[in-house]
């Protein structure tokens, strides 16, 4: 699989030169700077310190079974267009050589939910399914919320357990970007979607 990220650091060369520092124990395979420079910082056939605790389907050391692309933005500002240009290219290219199909794309907040944030709402999830290198929802009914189904809904597509709260925020920053509230119909008719079209195979490891 691949986990996407951002560095939340002032600037590409600080989030670089923190990277490949090992004092800090933190790596991954790829950064991302804002006009679209790619850095290969590990190979992808390695190892990279980049997911940490988290789980997503049956995999829950994420570091050994996935690629980590670090995007360099602070979290509080859109994402370049280069930026994203590099990404969908470098993506597609990663999919290829790994056989790795749209639902494996996650994001950080998707594994971890109780402790990471990141991409983050501004990241345009559907602009990536639209182009085949993520999977995104768009159900045509409401269905009424159900507290449980929806965790059980949100389970079966990868997402780890954790407090109902956590995966509500980390579901929406992903594909309710901005939205508030109470769980409603709509969360609802997306997790059962996702759930029936992308229910992770807990069968057999994979990419």
């Amino acid at each position: 699989m691949v986990v996407i990220h951002y560095t939340a650091m002032p600037t590409a060369e600080d989030a670089l030169a923190r990277l490949c520092a090992p004092e800090f124990e933190v790596s991954a395979h790829y950064l991302i700077c804002e006009q679209g420079q790619v850095h290969r910082l590990v190979d992808e056939e390695m190892r990279a310190w980049h997911a940490g605790e988290g789980q997503w389907g049956d995999v829950t050391d994420v570091n050994s079974r996935s690629i980590g692309i670090e995007l360099a933005n602070t979290g509080t500002t859109p994402f370049a267009a280069d930026q994203i240009g590099a990404l969908e290219t470098l993506l597609s290219d990663i999919m290829t050589r790994w056989s790795i199909p749209p639902e494996r794309i996650i994001g950080h907040s998707d594994m971890a939910p109780e402790r990471k944030i990141d991409p983050g709402p501004r990241f345009d999830w559907r602009r990536l399914a639209l182009r085949g290198l993520s999977v995104f929802s768009v159900p045509e009914s409401d269905q009424k919320p159900h507290y449980v189904r929806f965790v059980q809904a949100l389970h079966t597509f990868g997402y780890p357990d954790a407090p109902f709260e956590a995966l509500l925020h980390a579901f929406r920053s992903r594909f309710r970007p901005h939205h508030t509230g109470p769980l409603d119909g709509v969360d609802m008719a997306m997790a059962q979607d996702l759930a029936e079209r992308f229910p992770v195979d807990r069968s057999a490891p994979s990419a």
